[in-house]
């Protein structure tokens, strides 16, 4: 099969189809042969309505991104083959477009209006995965995707890059699944890496960004292993107690409006509120990721290094 034939298939129908048979064993796993896990009724139903009602949602939007891309062609430095090495340089390369994009999605509260979306279950199975937003076209951060244009990288190339990474990533989001070989982890992102990501516990935030290869969190200074002496706490800092999806989707972007609109703040201020990382207040009467790792002593050395911690003092 050629790259075209695979980019031609129906792959998000295939994936939909995947998606559930895997939910299916999950749930066997769990329930039948008492693998590690949970399914709550309303929570998964959630999940899987936000997952499906995403697809329609972004397709309409999508224009805004390929169009961006299509407009980068004209200028692009070579014209790549669409081959198999092509395939596999572009993915490693989309892969760390994925790391800077989530870990911008982290520290930006405007992305991560979009992106809280995801993290606001206190579960941690597939149904979890399909958990999306509808509003990812509108960040900017697809801009990340033209350098790759840019380079020689067909968008249509481009885009399938982005599906195989993030069906990858759905099989991430289990508890059903232990450590892998320490040659795997040490290379990709496994369920035990993406399980920190998802935790609230000062230790694991911010962390683990990694899309498919976690060699990136290793480089940058953002791994961290999972402990089993410290398991993941898996939802928000502050969670949003409801399974409305108006709410779950847009919560935070009302938060956000409320907050940049207040009377007295200064122009800067009020961009501050905006696009400075989540829990930034004017007044300092809120806490960002920072300041609860600091006050919990947790350190994180830069560099690729390992999580340290010492007691707060």
């Amino acid at each position: 099969m050629s790259v075209q034939q695979a980019m031609d298939l129906p792959i998000e129908l295939i994936s939909i189809g995947l998606f559930f048979s895997m939910m299916a064993i999950e749930l066997v796993a769990i329930f039948v042969f008492r693998a590690k896990g949970a399914y709550v009724a309303k929570d998964s139903a959630l999940g899987i309505f936000l997952g499906l009602m995403s697809l329609p949602a972004n397709a309409l939007t999508a224009f805004i991104t390929f169009g961006l891309l299509s407009l980068a062609m004209p200028f692009q430095l070579a014209n790549l083959p669409l081959n198999w090495a092509m395939f596999a340089l572009c993915f490693v390369l989309d892969d760390l477009r994925f790391y800077i994009h989530h870990r911008i999605a982290h520290r930006c509260r405007w992305v991560w209006a979009m992106h809280v979306v995801h993290h606001s279950s206190t579960q941690y199975n597939l149904a979890v995965a399909l958990r999306q937003s509808w509003t990812k076209h509108f960040t900017g951060t697809m801009l990340l995707k033209i350098p790759l244009v840019l380079i020689g990288f067909d968008p249509l190339l481009v885009t399938f890059c982005g599906v195989v990474n993030a069906t990858y990533q759905f099989f991430l989001h289990t508890e059903a699944v232990g450590k892998m070989p320490r040659w795997f982890e040490a290379i990709f992102n496994t369920p035990s890496h993406h399980r920190v990501h998802h935790g609230a516990n000062p230790r694991y935030l911010d962390a683990n960004y990694a899309g498919t290869l976690i060699i990136w969190d290793r480089l940058f200074g953002t791994f961290v292993a999972e402990e089993a002496a410290d398991p993941p706490i898996y939802g928000l800092v502050k969670n949003v107690e409801s399974y409305n999806p108006i709410t779950i989707l847009f919560h935070e972007y009302a938060s956000l409006t409320r907050d940049a609109f207040q009377r007295g703040l200064t122009f800067g201020q009020r961009l501050l509120y905006v696009f400075a990382p989540p829990g930034w207040s004017h007044d300092n009467s809120r806490q960002t990721s920072e300041t609860i790792m600091r006050e919990a002593g947790i350190i994180r050395p830069r560099g690729p290094n390992r999580l340290h911690s010492r007691p707060a003092e």
